[in-house]
């Protein structure tokens, strides 16, 4: 591999960064947003199955199916 000396790696740089397309503000807000309600969600749901589960196990093993 070839050597590029710093001063030519930091204009490298400096050009690629130039071309990154950053998000404006009101897009990070509601991506944010979007990735906390989805958390909640998620949240919800595994405590929901989990509770389940744990019943279906009591109700198995316990014998009060039967």
């Amino acid at each position: 591999m070839a050597k590029t000396n710093p001063f030519d790696f930091i204009q490298q740089v400096r050009s690629e960064a130039a071309k990154v397309t950053w998000p404006t503000r009101k897009e990070t807000m509601i991506t944010t947003a979007m990735v906390f309600v989805m958390v909640v969600l998620a949240s919800i749901f595994f405590l929901v199955v989990d509770q389940a589960i744990g019943w279906g196990v009591r109700w198995v093993i316990l014998g009060l199916g039967g």
